[in-house]
């Protein structure tokens, strides 16, 4: 299994002030995958703080996927894509360009996700956007190729219908 961490950047989830139900989109999505949800938090639309949780899920807790979800989009406190740029060894842009394809499928306004994909370390980090909805479509257009991927970013064998 694929150990995942959730983070939802959010000021207003952050606060109690709205409930996070796009994590749950998240998990519902990761079902029946090599997927097993290690962690989950949600911060406020602060650089620091997402930094903070991505470095330690990535080179403490050696988590093998990070996915954030919320503040990719245009608004002044969407500062995600910036904060987890800041922390990557490489980029992987096929992934958001994939993502975002498949958002522009069902909306124009998939254009405007900033949301990036990339290594750090052993870990892959997906921007996914802030909306159940969004951030649903977004996961389920790279699952093909998740495993894949995160057998090549972790050094875990993985084979299509297996995993050891």
């Amino acid at each position: 299994m694929f150990r995942v961490g959730i983070l939802t950047v959010s000021d207003k989830g952050s606060r109690g002030e709205r409930e996070d139900t796009t994590h749950l989109a998240i998990r519902e999505a990761l079902k029946g995958g090599p997927f097993e949800v290690a962690a989950y938090e949600i911060v406020p639309d602060e650089p620091p703080l997402i930094k903070k949780v991505i470095r330690l899920w990535a080179d403490r807790e050696g988590l093998d996927l990070i996915l954030t979800n919320g503040g990719t989009g245009l608004a002044p406190r969407d500062k995600t894509p910036e904060a987890t740029r800041e922390l990557l060894d490489k980029e992987v842009p096929g992934l958001a360009e994939l993502m975002r394809l498949r958002g522009l499928e069902k909306t124009p306004m998939a254009a405007l996700s900033r949301g990036l994909a990339g290594v750090r370390g052993k870990s892959l980090i997906l921007n996914l956007p802030g909306s159940p909805k969004g951030a649903r479509e977004s996961l389920e257009a790279v699952l093909p190729v998740l495993p894949h991927a995160l057998s090549l970013v972790t050094g875990k064998a993985w084979r299509e219908g297996h995993h050891e």
